[in-house]
């Protein structure tokens, strides 16, 4: 199927890794120009160099910066003053007991997962409003909906987002502009991981899979953890021109997990 994305810039925030550079690949194989953002040259770098393996004729732009501050936004914004595509995906989680979380715990979490996004769509969606052509996609979790009560202050940060997507879809009503926002399940990247093989005590990623979904997540249909490929398909389509009659909408990609028909 072709999604109508060539001659379209696409920026996905926090896309050095993990489901970002999943979604700025995908984009990158229907034709669009995407702009691949990070913390480091060298992992933005790293990134482009991975996407370029895969399909050698994709148009890419990196930059390295610190999008959780307003400057790192508007330096962003100055490089890049118009996009027709933004992809809200950075963010942070950390497990950790409510009674241990301090104040800057919740700051932080809100400055990356919230406040990151709200600033790039403030920048971006006039343009998109005065083009009468837009995507915007924030993408939360299961953990929006479904708190969990090892990160609080992590769902807290996601259902958030939720608010923000619904608003502004709210704003661009009547309008070639969608928001949008997808819930992803756990996911298997490389920073999941990572976080797996300090947890894992020695079991074997399968090992830890399967005591996961039987413990931790054992509403979750799929029984396994998605894969980073598996969200990026359904981002992608949302920020295709195809997807025009989808809007103010908060996508499910979690296996299942959540126990609900809607």
């Amino acid at each position: 199927m072709d999604l109508q994305l060539e001659g379209k810039t696409a920026l996905v925030s926090g896309s050095a890794k993990g489901i970002g550079q999943a979604i700025a690949k995908t984009l990158a194989g229907e034709g669009a120009h995407v702009i691949v953002t990070g913390r480091s040259d060298s992992s933005v770098a790293a990134a482009l160099a991975e996407i370029r393996q895969i399909i050698p004729k994709a148009l890419l732009d990196g930059f390295a910066g610190d999008l959780a501050v307003a400057g790192g936004a508007a330096e962003l914004v100055m490089r890049f003053p118009q996009v027709d595509i933004l992809v809200n995906n950075l963010g942070i989680y950390e497990p950790k007991p409510f009674e241990e979380i301090p104040d800057d715990d919740w700051q932080r979490l809100f400055d990356i997962n919230v406040l990151s996004g709200v600033r790039l769509a403030r920048a971006y969606l006039p343009g998109m409003k005065q083009r009468n052509w837009g995507r915007i996609v924030f993408i939360s979790s299961e953990s929006a909906i479904q708190i969990p009560t090892e990160m609080i202050h992590y769902g807290m940060s996601k259902t958030a987002q939720l608010a923000v997507s619904r608003g502004l879809a709210e704003t661009c009503a009547g309008t070639g502009v969608t928001v949008n926002a997808v819930l992803p399940g756990p996911t298997r990247s490389a920073g999941v991981e990572e976080f797996v093989a300090k947890l894992s005590a020695g079991k074997t990623f399968a090992e830890f899979e399967r005591e996961f979904f039987r413990t931790v997540r054992p509403t979750s249909l799929l029984q396994r953890f998605a894969s980073t490929d598996e969200v990026a398909t359904l981002v992608t389509y949302l920020c295709s021109p195809l997807s025009s009659a989808t809007n103010g909408a908060a996508l499910r990609v979690d296996g299942g997990v959540v126990k609900a028909c809607f």
